[in-house]
């Protein structure tokens, strides 16, 4: 797709095009108090105030008016870490961030203030051989933004650098600039196992990045669509959020291979072979398995959910008799223009899966929400719409 975004350009990769801002920036300290949602290594989470960095001649600082809760956040809170990547001291969460900008860099030629833009949350070091081959994703030293040991824009204000901000038109709300950040995951994904028009495709997990992966298989083509969930409430919902998507429930402890089984004949019962390409948004082992036992001989499974370092009990042998290929992804490169237009123009919209909506200052409780599955929650949000600052 190109090299790295540029800081120098005129137009921001979706076609809106920016004028340099001639208006003075306000002072920094107009930019406190800055209420940030932290979590720390005794797995607590709490509201406590983000001191603002000193931003770089090359940043920007936003005023962040809606935030998403990803599993990751959870993750993150209740398990201290992903991987290797651990929580060792209190910091901000949240990297799914839109908001305007209320500060301008002095090398920041394509950006104004008061401009709306959604936050690409990894920046790379721009001098790897992976940045120098445009998959800024892939690179070893990116930071980004709401994993440790780096904060997240789960806060009023975040600096962040001024080519990692997305320009956003008008015609989007901000709930939905805060969900290009999950459908940039799942199109690096339909990049990587592209789905071929009037295609069966499976994916594993109606949660967000489920759905939302459903969603664009379906603006890609893909018919039918076969969804899988241990929730019958979650398929019940997307039933509702994709039209004419079938859905199969998954009884806990129920062996991968019957649910294969169970899914093929979801399939065949629409008149169609097994899909040559599944998407497993779980990071759950024996639905990664399941992906492999449905999957067509010859095909690929894409591993969107990747929930521990080590999975145990993948059928490696039925995988290689079968060729099917397992693929994964790394977050995404170059997504967030394409996704800024899919929405734009009405292909894909992922707001009904917003079903919870909070105040900054009602983070924690949004958060807990998120994390209680009883409560129905599918995509929470955190809002700050209403609070006045220089340049909104």
């Amino acid at each position: 797709m190109g090299n790295l975004p540029s800081d120098t350009l005129s137009f921001n990769g979706n076609g809106i095009k920016s004028t340099p801002s001639h208006q003075p920036n306000p002072p920094l300290s107009t930019f406190s108090p800055n209420p940030a949602l932290h979590t720390d290594q005794h797995n607590k989470v709490y509201i406590r105030d983000s001191p603002l960095p000193t931003p770089k001649e090359t940043d920007c600082v936003i005023h962040v008016l809606c935030n998403g809760i990803c599993g990751s956040d959870l993750h993150l809170w209740k398990s201290g870490g992903i991987g290797d990547l651990r929580v060792t001291h209190p910091y901000c969460l949240g990297h799914e961030g839109a908001g305007r900008i209320v500060w301008v860099g002095s090398r920041v030629t394509h950006l104004r203030l008061g401009d709306r833009v959604a936050i690409e949350p990894g920046v790379p070091c721009h001098e790897c051989d992976q940045c120098g081959t445009g998959e800024y994703n892939l690179c070893p030293e990116v930071r980004f933004s709401g994993v440790p040991p780096h904060d997240g824009s789960m806060r009023r204000y975040h600096v962040h650098p001024g080519r990692y901000l997305h320009r956003i038109p008008e015609e989007l709300s901000w709930a939905d600039a805060a969900l290009l950040e999950p459908l940039s995951v799942v199109m690096h994904a339909l990049e990587r196992s592209p789905v071929r028009l009037g295609e069966p495709v499976f994916v594993a997990g109606a949660g967000p990045i489920g759905l939302a992966c459903a969603a664009a298989a379906r603006a890609s083509g893909a018919t039918p669509l076969v969804i899988t969930d241990v929730d019958e409430a979650r398929l019940e919902f997307a039933r509702r959020f994709v039209p004419g998507v079938r859905t199969v429930l998954v009884p806990l402890g129920e062996a991968p291979e019957q649910v294969a089984e169970r899914v093929r004949r979801a399939f065949e019962g629409a008149g169609s072979p097994v899909p040559r390409v599944s998407f497993e948004c779980t990071g759950v082992a024996s639905s990664v398995a399941t992906c492999v036992h449905t999957t067509a001989r010859g095909g690929e499974v894409m591993v969107i959910g990747v929930g521990r370092s080590v999975m145990d009990g993948l059928p490696f042998m039925v995988a290689s008799m079968a060729e099917v290929d397992l693929k994964f992804i790394n977050r995404y490169h170059h997504s967030w223009p394409y996704a800024i237009r899919l929405m734009q123009a009405g292909y894909v919209d992922l707001k009904p899966l917003v079903t919870h909506r909070f105040r900054l200052e009602q983070a924690v409780e949004a958060i807990e929400t998120s994390a209680d599955r009883s409560l129905g929650s599918v995509k929470v949000h955190v809002d700050d719409e209403d609070f006045g600052v220089p340049g909104s």
